[in-house]
């Protein structure tokens, strides 16, 4: 989906007010699903998720956390849903190089694939089956990384981080569809542990001082480009399309690099591409003399879509990572919090957040 723009103002829109009587009713629900019991795994569960619905970068944290882990000598693993994949799962990616070539993303989504290729995940709609399932492969991880899920109840959490984008923050302040939230953020606020606020603005700032007034922890942290990618753009002209949760961050990125971004294509987040669309791109493209430059994670996307050999064969992609301002706290952080969990095995089994 396309995050409506009426979902960000702050106050809140005279359409944004109309439709909040349906968003307190949503909010309030899932607020109240959130207080459910979850299936405690032998590993620690380090949740990756984010208060609103949309991208604020949950994937790309969710694969640093992953690295730190194996730099702590720790072997981490993924859960993932599989959102915009048709397969409900379990399906374990990572493990067998064969057995992934089988997968697509419209079998387990775009994201799925990505984490691959970093340690091995379950995708699964029911998350306790995806924990099964890696342990019936003989994967032995030391942590899962469930990369969003700060509202499902099924597992119980070892640590969860909310990831906030710094320049939207929790938007409106209000539930789905009235704005981006998916319960409210009081009813959240008990079920998160530490904040990432990736990028900075004022939305950003606004909830990490909210979270630090709560005791929580808080890590600053942005999104950068992929430094040998990132040299093969700058200086170009380039046509730049992406279908994330904000499309807008990966052209002002480009731009930052020293890109010059003659043209743009936003698509919906997880949308798969269709060959019309890309003949367009391809169309303009060429007509312009443009580079086509687009996200890993459209790449994922692009790869299986037969109609578009010469846009596969020209398009520069940009993989990103998240840096850390504080690398050495977190990683004391994480030292800190998974050793609790060493301490108090049944830790896990008592917490009731999602």
């Amino acid at each position: 989906m396309r995050a409506p723009a009426f979902w960000w103002p702050a106050p809140p829109l005279p359409i944004a007010r109309l439709l909040q009587p349906f968003g307190s009713i949503y909010g309030a629900f899932t607020a109240r699903r959130m207080g459910a019991a979850g299936y405690a795994p032998a590993s620690p569960v380090i949740c990756v998720g984010n208060f609103t619905a949309g991208g604020a970068g949950k994937t790309p944290t969710a694969i640093a956390l992953a690295s730190r882990l194996r730099d702590m000598g720790l072997a981490p693993a993924f859960l993932t849903r599989g959102y915009g994949g048709r397969l409900r799962g379990p399906v374990l990616l990572g493990v067998d190089a064969e057995a992934d070539a089988e997968f697509t993303h419209a079998d387990v989504g775009d994201e799925p694939l990505l984490l691959a290729r970093h340690a091995p995940v379950a995708v699964a709609r029911d998350r306790r089956a995806g924990v099964e399932a890696l342990a019936n492969a003989g994967v032995a991880a030391d942590a899962l990384i469930m990369d969003d899920g700060l509202q499902n109840p099924s597992l119980a959490k070892t640590l969860t981080f909310a990831v906030v984008d710094g320049e939207t923050g929790v938007g409106n302040g209000l539930c789905l569809p009235a704005g981006p939230l998916r319960a409210p953020l009081p009813r959240q606020w008990p079920h998160v542990d530490a904040v990432i606020v990736i990028g900075e603005g004022a939305g950003g700032e606004a909830v990490a001082r909210a979270a630090r007034a709560l005791g929580k922890r808080v890590f600053a942290a942005r999104i950068e480009p992929d430094p040998d990618a990132a040299r093969l753009v700058r200086g170009k002209r380039v046509f730049a399309f992406a279908g994330i949760g904000r499309p807008q961050k990966f052209f002002d990125m480009l731009t930052d690099i020293g890109a010059d971004v003659v043209a743009t294509r936003s698509f919906g987040d997880h949308m798969p591409f269709t060959p019309g669309q890309i003949a367009a791109i391809e169309d303009e493209a060429r007509q312009g003399e443009l580079l086509p430059v687009t996200t890993e994670k459209d790449a994922v996307r692009l790869a299986t879509l037969t109609a578009a050999p010469d846009l596969r064969a020209s398009v520069a992609i940009i993989p990103v990572r998240v840096a850390f301002e504080d690398e050495d706290g977190l990683r004391d952080y994480l030292a800190a919090q998974l050793a609790l969990q060493a301490r108090a095995p049944d830790a896990a089994s008592a917490h009731s957040g999602p």
